[in-house]
């Protein structure tokens, strides 16, 4: 549901009560292993930026307003036209086979059981399609495709007929991994994709050949290093669809994708997996959000953990969220269900937080909610 008296509902036995993500990642972390766990948790160089993903959107503080009326609390919202229970969205993050035997096929039952926007990594174990049906035969719902331009760009035009004809509604085209981040723990613990595991969406053969780098490193070998905004036009030439940018932390980059043809921007730092010293999204975020100035539409991820994170993205200008490591912890922890119920329980908290705060819809979320 969308409108809720305010108060909780239940959630799957993988997603404790109180939503405690720290008990949900150390299950997670018990059932797949040191080197899954390495590649999902890990991010680049010294790993400051992922602290400081989190501590950016705790740092900041609701302001609540009181004597509203709260009877009802409304969570709905659209993204490109489409109805969401909540914006609350799933990130592109890869290889979820690592983390569940269905892999994305898991994922995307969870998400459409919970009513929620899956955006598909193009680095997924499952194919487009089979992701594709899997959501579908749960009772379907919005997905989009992550994309990454390849040197080959005639195969990033199959994989964007693939996925426009197994009803995918836009592209995220990520631009923010010419190459790949150091990845200390990930080199440290050797990660690499296991030999009965394929990137259907993706794969060349050579992605098993890892290497000095790690897994991202082989991957990223197949990526166009020249890529720039004129391009953002030619992928949504591709099939039409609109495209909407990953990776964007400056204000002028995104008014430059919108001006390019792109429908949306993601403020993202790649879940703090690339460059170590770059800020976190809850800084950049609303001066991205101003320069856009309603061109397009914003959303972000990054370190959001908590309700009242996503109520503070949404007043700083943000129209949805996305989680991407408390997913897989979810998936992990407790396959289809467990990410149904985290989604599920991240949207009746939102509606707490929201009567809390005197905003009864996400329209009401507005920036003076959020102290400076």
């Amino acid at each position: 549901m969308t409108d809720h008296p305010a108060s909780t509902g239940a959630t799957s036995p993988a997603v404790p009560a109180d939503l405690d993500l720290d008990l949900m990642e150390e299950e997670a972390r018990r059932l797949i292993g040191e080197m899954a766990y390495a590649y999902f948790a890990g991010a680049a160089e010294e790993e400051f930026l992922l602290a400081e993903n989190t501590a950016a959107w705790s740092r900041r503080r609701l302001h609540p307003r009181i004597l509203v009326d709260v009877a009802r609390v409304s969570t709905a919202t659209t993204v490109l036209g489409a109805p969401l229970r909540s914006p609350v969205m799933v990130a592109p993050t890869a290889v979820h086979d690592l983390a569940h035997p269905d892999g994305e096929l898991a994922t995307a039952r969870g998400a459409a059981a919970a009513g929620a926007l899956l955006v598909l990594s193009s680095l997924a174990t499952r194919s487009c399609e089979d992701v594709a049906a899997a959501a579908d035969g749960a009772g379907g719902g919005p997905r989009w495709m992550q994309v990454y331009v390849l040197a080959d760009r005639g195969r990033t035009a199959e994989l964007v007929a693939r996925a426009a004809g197994a009803g995918y509604g836009a592209l995220v085209l990520t631009v923010d991994a010419p190459v790949p981040g150091l990845r200390r723990r990930e080199r440290r613990c050797d990660v690499r994709l296991p030999d009965h595991l394929h990137l259907p969406n993706l794969d060349d053969g050579r992605t098993h050949e890892v290497g000095q780098g790690g897994f991202m490193a082989a991957v990223s070998r197949q990526f166009d290093r020249s890529l720039t905004f004129e391009d953002i036009g030619w992928l949504a030439g591709l099939a039409g669809l609109p495209v909407v940018v990953k990776g964007v932390l400056r204000a002028d980059d995104a008014v430059r994708c919108v001006e390019a043809g792109a429908a949306a921007v993601i403020v993202s730092n790649h879940g703090a997996r690339q460059l170590d010293d770059a800020p976190p999204t809850a800084d950049v975020l609303a001066a991205v959000v101003d320069a856009v100035a309603g061109r397009g539409e914003v959303y972000v991820d990054g370190g959001i953990r908590r309700a009242g994170d996503v109520a503070k993205a949404l007043a700083l200008g943000a129209r949805a969220v996305l989680l991407g490591r408390p997913v897989l912890w979810a998936l992990a922890a407790g396959g289809p269900e467990g990410v149904a119920g985290l989604l599920g329980a991240m949207e009746a908290e939102l509606a707490r937080v929201m009567a809390l705060c005197g905003a009864p819809t996400v329209a009401d979320l507005d920036r003076a909610l959020v102290l400076p």
